[in-house]
Parts: C-alpha cells; structure tokens; sequence
C-alpha cells in the first residue's frame, strides 16, 4: 500500500480505499462536516459512519460540499440494532440513504450480531436482514455487503441460510487487541478486517512500547498504529476531528514495521481497551 487511494479487492472484485476516515463519536453538525471535509481535503477516499453514530446527514453534507465526484468516494454505513428484520431494514437503509442523499452505497454492514431486543430470536432476525441486504445489493443499490462485531459462530449462523457470504468485518482490531481466532476466520473465508478504533480511543498514547518504537521509526504513535493493521493486511479506520492529525494519519505509506515490532505490539498490553462482547451487549 503505497498511499490512501490504493485499494484491497473484496471477494465479489469491488476495490475498497485501504484505510478509511472514522466518525464514531464525532458530533453531528459543524465538528462532523468540518472534519470529513478535512478528511477528503487530506486526500482521503473512504468514509465510515453508521446510523447509530447520529451524524450521517453531516457526511452527507460534507460529501456534498467537497465537491468529489461520487464514483471517486467509498462510503460505509451500517443498520442499527433495532431496525433488524426484513422490512425495517428496507426501511433504515432508505433512510440512511436519504440522509446521506446518495442513491447508493458502496459498503453496508450489520452493526452488531445480537442487540438485546433480538436476544431471543438473533439467528432469525439476522436471516431476514441479509436476505434485505442481499437483495439491495443485487438492486445495485450496494456494492459491497458485510458485517460488524460478528464472530466465528455468528458468521456461520447467518450462512445457512445467505446465497451470498459477508465480504467485510468490522471488529475492535489495535495493537494489544488483536481477536486471534475471527482475524483466522475472516482470512480463511476471503472476508476483509476492517479495525475499527485502530487507535484504542486514545488508550495507547503514553505506552512505553508504543513510544520506543515511535522513537525508532520517526513516526507518531498514531501512525505506529494504523501501519501495524496495514502491515497485518488490515483496513484502519482512524478518527480525528482535528486538521493537523487528520493530515498526520495519512502519512503512513513511506514506512513498513518490522516483523518483530509487530509481533511485539500484538502481545503489549492497553489498559481500558477490552472488546465489547457481542453475545451480551447491552443494546
């Protein structure tokens, strides 16, 4: 990967922007449409947002405000917990789309495998909402469809009954946070790893590992981090809503890690970072 434009190939050929800029926990209105026009002024390509995150009708503006072609931006959204089910999935992706006016997305994904209005019955729920997405992707209405927070167990569930196998998941992936057995599963079965919070929400500034091989590199922890997903055959999706760490995370394609530094940020420890267990969330 040798800038943000360079792309990874889905298992259905769709090319997908190597890193792409996050907005979970950024607020709706001027913070989020500053920042994603920051973002595609920094030279990036790929957006992801969700409609839990509250701020899609401000990417939507932003997109429309920077002037980007549509055919030259990737976009990802994801169905929220309450909507699962085939008809309110119909629903929420419509109104997702018209938030963001676009006609369609390039990346839609079940946000979490088991909300708790559905703990009963998730298996059946998650049948009917991919049989939604499958159909809007063969309308053309989405390039690309996957799956968020969705282990092993969860993936095999919803492949009774799929024609078509998830193409994405986007999980908790950062150094020291590294889920061993879906990364296997995901690879063995050609499903890209997206890593959302590639930098621990902040946990990992201050690391003593992480700042020894900042000092090494020439390179700020941040870039420390969403190199190692690069290096690792991940998809980082970095956040920031500042301009000049917006600009500083693209600055990560002149450098590789070494494979013995990245086999040490798999094992470093990061206080305050567990992974939310998707059999028992609370929402």
């Amino acid at each position: 990967m040798k800038s943000l434009k360079d792309s990874y190939v889905l298992s259905n050929g769709v090319k997908i922007p190597c890193v792409g800029f996050g907005t979970w926990q950024t607020p709706d209105g001027k913070v989020a449409i500053a920042s994603v026009e920051e973002a595609i002024k920094a030279g990036y390509v790929h957006i992801d947002t969700a409609a839990a995150y509250g701020n899609e009708v401000s990417v939507g503006k932003a997109i429309k405000n920077s002037g980007i072609k549509r055919e030259d931006i990737f976009i990802t959204s994801k169905l929220w917990n309450a909507e699962h089910g085939y008809e309110s999935t119909k629903r929420a992706f419509a109104k997702t789309l018209a938030d963001l006016k676009l006609e369609y997305l390039d990346l839609y994904l079940i946000h979490w495998p088991i909300p708790v209005k559905f703990k009963n019955n998730w298996e059946e729920k998650n049948a009917e909402t991919w049989r939604a997405f499958e159909e809007l992707y063969k309308e053309g209405k989405i390039k690309a469809i996957g799956v968020s927070n969705f282990l092993p167990h969860h993936i095999e569930a919803l492949t009774k009954t799929a024609k078509i196998l998830p193409m994405v998941d986007q999980i908790k992936l950062h150094p020291g946070v590294i889920q061993e057995e879906i990364v296997k599963y995901c690879m063995e079965h050609r499903i890209l790893l997206e890593a959302w919070s590639p930098l621990a929400s902040g946990l990992i500034f201050g690391n003593e590992v992480m700042e020894k091989l900042s000092k090494k590199y020439n390179k700020s922890i941040a870039q420390i981090c969403i190199r190692w997903s690069l290096d690792r055959g991940f998809l980082p999706l970095p956040k920031s809503v500042t301009a000049s760490r917006i600009i500083d995370n693209t600055r990560v394609f002149d450098f590789s890690l070494e494979k013995n530094d990245i086999d040490l940020l798999n094992k470093i420890v990061i206080l305050g970072s567990e992974i939310p267990d998707p059999d028992h969330i609370a929402w």
